[in-house]
């Protein structure tokens, strides 16, 4: 399905029934990375998967800036009038997540952020790189929003009056203290680092997340 939110068309699946929850996948991704853990949650919830403007099927903008992407993730709520959803975000998505939670508190019940960070400097020096030398070949302007974004103050999280559970892998690209950082500076925050996960491998095409997040979400 998809929908005219100001400028921007968005495409996104609806799916099951009960209390909504907003998916939002990560850089260069689509909503179907969420394919497992939607066919899971969709039996307790109504699940909203989204592909972020320029992503999957959705329109491409002429800039990326994540704070657009959070008032993308507003104007959905508005547009399809989406009661206090929980918003659960990965990678990208986590970050959208955390920005959306400080605009608007007020609009959610809670957050799900999966590997997040702050700041640029909050991903691991050998993924950093990895993803400078990504952008010189590819010249995208989705790396280089990773490149030159997010920039989250401590402050900015205090400001999240919402709860959350904040996850990474024990073997993520995103530095651990940055993980415990954003949990640390959130008024209601569950600190969640997976043994034995990556970056991907706890969210992508897998339900696992699941059970960790079932009982936070009802």
């Amino acid at each position: 399905m998809y929908i005219q939110l100001n400028s921007q068309v968005l495409c996104y699946e609806k799916t099951g029934e009960g209390s909504p929850v907003i998916l939002i996948h990560g850089n260069r991704e689509d909503h179907h990375i969420f394919d497992a853990l939607v066919e899971t949650m969709s039996r307790d919830h109504t699940v909203y998967a989204m592909d972020s403007r320029g992503h999957g099927e959705s329109a491409t903008p002429k800039e990326y800036h994540y704070s657009d992407m959070a008032n993308d993730v507003i104007n959905l709520m508005q547009g399809l009038d989406i009661q206090q959803p929980y918003l659960l975000g990965f990678s990208d998505g986590a970050i959208v997540a955390l920005l959306v939670a400080i605009k608007a508190s007020s609009k959610i019940s809670g957050i799900i952020c999966c590997g997040a960070n702050l700041t640029p400097a909050g991903i691991n020096h050998r993924d950093f790189r990895e993803m400078k030398k990504d952008y010189k070949r590819t010249n995208d302007p989705r790396i280089l929003m990773m490149l030159t974004e997010p920039d989250i103050t401590t402050n900015q999280l205090r400001q999240i009056s919402v709860p959350a559970m904040i996850f990474a892998g024990e073997r993520d690209c995103i530095k651990e203290k940055e993980t415990i950082k954003i949990a640390e500076n959130l008024l209601e925050a569950t600190l969640n680092i997976l043994p034995g996960e990556d970056h991907l491998s706890y969210v992508v095409g897998t339900d696992k997340l699941y059970p960790y997040i079932k009982d936070f979400l009802l």
